[in-house]
């Protein structure tokens, strides 16, 4: 089988093909993407209850953002935290962000982790960008669009 080269579609198939075991992968299982070459469109979240104590452990250098507000890359991943840990499924979506003042077109996952293979203690965030076009101003009208699996 030939490699994947989109970073998403990577990290997808692979968490994907741990899942269907009937189990949620656990951290070390993910390693290679965080660790690796893909490490810097990595990040990942530490899933604490009540869900809004939730934090990154980690956030690579291409995803790095001094605020979180849900306009923003990393605000946006953590606006969708609560609908995969109560879904207990991946989530993959695209659209529009900012990120360090630039708006930007993404594709980006998060996916469910768990050192038991039942209960969600960590959240794997993936996202792959490219700046929008300056004649595509950000608008709120821009419809993202979400997959489950």
């Amino acid at each position: 089988m030939e490699e994947e080269r989109r970073l998403i579609y990577r990290v997808l198939r692979h968490w994907t093909e741990i899942a269907r075991g009937g189990r949620l992968p656990r951290r070390d299982e993910i390693n290679p993407y965080i660790r690796g070459d893909d490490a810097a469109n990595c990040l990942l979240i530490a899933v604490r209850s009540p869900i809004e104590r939730s934090h990154f452990v980690m956030v690579g250098v291409s995803l790095a953002v001094a605020l979180c507000p849900t306009n923003t890359l990393a605000g946006m991943l953590l606006s969708r935290l609560s609908r995969v840990v109560l879904a207990r499924c991946g989530l993959t979506f695209e659209g529009v962000a900012t990120l360090s003042g630039v708006d930007i077109l993404h594709r980006s996952a998060l996916l469910p982790l768990s050192e038991d293979g039942v209960t969600i203690d960590h959240v794997l965030g993936v996202v792959s960008y490219h700046p929008l076009p300056a004649e595509e101003a950000l608008t709120p009208q821009v419809i993202s669009q979400t997959h489950w699996f």
